[in-house]
């Protein structure tokens, strides 16, 4: 019988290292059509990292060179060990490219030691080395040692790979032509591991991932992840009690545990770990083309400020794609495209690797790099309509901004209105994030489950428009403008915006069995906020308990029609378990280290003039 441990790591190894594409298998094989090489190449400060170059067999010509760093391995090892498939997507693989793939720095194969995000140093003097000189140091070599090259160069990855691709464009190398950084890591206090500060304790157990430090090059995982013996989260973590219990779990060798714990703020530790501040003060040089899934659970915050920012910066080829995908999605080739119980269309990844990510970096790789590659600057789907759009700029230009109010009787209006709804906020039983029982590894389907089960909650307060006479199309940022107070000294707000489907909708093959699409509550996006951060993220500070307060929200940006016949919904809770920790509600210096008797039942109030400011398409 499979243990836990190792149903875990297979899903690891399935979601990281096999995210890049799958497919039907077919006649085609790699070892046929290409030569393996692995090759231990020397960064300037004599560390080696272990790469695994794939070359096609057909030597009549030249072929750029697509590299994929990351922290998930490079397998399979061995010279005879051929992967099944190779490089960004089916179409690059057969059509014949150079694919590189490298363990970075501290990871598997490769020497050194690791450093979660590790920080970027502008300026590197001598053997000083980051992630930028180690991409840099890797195509230096690639250029003038690997035959049949064109000695041009792409970078491409998803989720901790994008943040490495992203990575590569700070001092990139001159050999440097086209970058894809997919589902990109941006900053870990706002991806991932938190949201606006709160933990998310729902990928507690990726620690382990991150966490333990190997002592030399490995082909075997040397982490092991904790055997929890339940098939219920909510009910694992609401037994478990403070997040302080979690460390018989994680000992002081886990590393990031370690780091979670000790950095409850966004300091410098935080700070100089994100890339994204890095690319305000560096001219881009590669054509980029940012990936995101507008239901990714994981990483949305990364890609919108990593195109945004770059925009803003530089003047190279810049774009961005965004469609109604979850984690990675696009790299798969599942025909049914769907989030959770709600079906988007066929064929949207199979197209988007074929008509989209192909002729980028083929443009740039092998064809006129003269940014004229007949992509449009922006590629997004409307999650509502279920079409692509393309604009000219993000947001698109034709946006005006419209303001709803969180007004009495549970109305969403135009109006702002006197007087507050309250609600009674109780740790010993947390709203869930979703009604599924289960136990998974990172949480994915909820970006887009039915909330019902969370509006009939007395602690969840729902305002909500009259039914929509015609259509409306939500198109760029979210900001939530919460004027709140609570008797305690401390507390969490989270805001979802919801999609509330006519009773006449139809079920899909998707629907769950004990669902219906009649009167289907969609949720189209949510944000939650730590309101120790409402005013710094880096200086937290406590309510003063029944005093009215701002607390505004950004929620990420979002592409959605709400059609005619439907109504908008907005949700506002304090807790969302366990998507993130409880909240002690009694201000305390470190929630981590927070003890049981912290943890208070306390009264939240949102007022009648909080306010959701949203862009309409016009």
């Amino acid at each position: 019988m499979r243990s836990v441990r190792f149903i875990l790591l297979r899903s690891i190894v399935l979601l990281y290292t096999s995210i890049m594409f799958s497919q039907e298998a077919d006649s085609y094989t790699i070892k046929e059509h290409y030569t393996k090489q692995e090759v231990d190449i020397v960064m300037r400060d004599g560390v080696k990292l272990h790469t695994t170059i794939y070359s096609p067999k057909d030597t009549s010509k030249k072929y750029p060179i697509l590299m994929h760093r990351t922290p998930y391995s490079s397998r399979p090892y061995g010279k005879d060990e051929f992967r099944s498939k190779i490089g960004p997507n089916e179409f690059l693989m057969k059509e014949g490219n150079i694919i590189v793939y490298q363990d970075v720095r501290g990871r598997w194969m490769s020497e050194g030691v690791y450093d979660n995000m590790r920080a970027y140093i502008p300026g590197k003097k001598g053997k000083q080395f980051d992630e930028a000189s180690d991409t840099y140091d890797t195509i230096d070599w690639l250029v003038k040692n690997v035959s049949n090259t064109n000695k041009k160069v792409g970078i491409w990855g998803i989720s901790y790979p994008g943040f490495y691709a992203t990575y590569s464009l700070l001092d990139a190398h001159p050999a440097l032509k086209a970058v894809s950084p997919q589902a990109c890591i941006g900053d870990f206090f706002f991806d991932d591991f938190h949201h606006n500060g709160a933990y998310l304790l729902s990928y507690w157990r990726a620690t382990a991932v991150f966490g333990y430090e190997k002592t030399k090059p490995t082909t075997e995982s040397w982490y092991t992840f904790p055997d929890l013996k339940s098939k219920d989260q909510y009910q694992f973590f609401l037994d478990a009690g403070p997040l302080s219990t979690l460390d018989r779990y994680y000992k002081e060798d886990n590393v990031f545990w370690t780091q979670l714990k000790e950095h409850p703020n966004y300091d410098e530790f935080w700070q100089k770990r994100g890339i994204i501040q890095h690319l305000k003060n560096q001219k881009i040089k590669p054509a980029v083309m940012t990936v995101g899934g507008l239901f990714d659970a994981e990483d949305l915050y990364g890609p919108f400020e990593t195109y945004e920012n770059i925009e803003k910066q530089s003047d190279n080829y810049n774009i961005m794609v965004f469609g109604p995908w979850s984690h990675g999605d696009w790299a798969r080739t599942k025909k049914r495209q769907a989030i959770g119980n709600v079906y988007f269309g066929d064929d949207l990844s199979l197209n988007f690797q074929k008509n989209v990510e192909t002729p980028f970096f083929n443009h740039f790789l092998k064809g006129d790099a003269d940014g004229k590659t007949g992509l449009p600057e922006i590629q997004i789907f409307d999650t509502g309509k279920k079409e692509w759009n393309s604009y000219e700029s993000w947001p698109p230009a034709n946006v005006e901004k419209k303001t709803f109010y969180l007004s009495a009787n549970d109305e969403l209006s135009g109006k702002s209105g006197a007087g507050a709804s309250e609600f009674i906020s109780d740790p010993k039983k947390p709203v869930p994030y979703s009604e599924d029982v289960k136990m998974v590894f990172t949480p994915r389907k909820y970006m887009t489950d039915d909330q019902r089960f969370a509006a009939r909650r007395p602690d969840v307060l729902v305002f909500e428009t009259p039914v929509l006479t015609e259509d409306m199309t939500l198109s760029g940022e979210v900001l939530a403008k919460l004027k709140v107070a609570t008797t305690g000294t401390d507390a969490d707000w989270v805001v979802k915006l919801i999609d509330v489907y006519p009773n006449d909708a139809e079920d899909t093959e998707e629907t769950q069995q004990y669902l219906k699409m009649a009167n289907y509550h969609m949720m189209v996006r949510s944000e939650v906020m730590r309101g120790r951060f409402r005013n710094d993220f880096s200086k937290p500070e406590p309510f003063v308990a029944n005093q009215k307060t701002d607390v505004n929200i950004k929620l990420q940006d979002i592409h959605h029609t709400f059609k005619k016949g439907h109504k908008i919904q907005i949700q506002v809770q304090s807790t969302w378990f366990p998507l993130i920790d409880l909240n002690p509600q009694t201000y305390v210096p470190n929630i981590f280290k927070a003890a049981a008797s912290d943890f208070t039942k306390q009264t939240h109030k949102v007022y009648h003039d909080s306010a959701i400011e949203v862009m309409i398409l016009k």
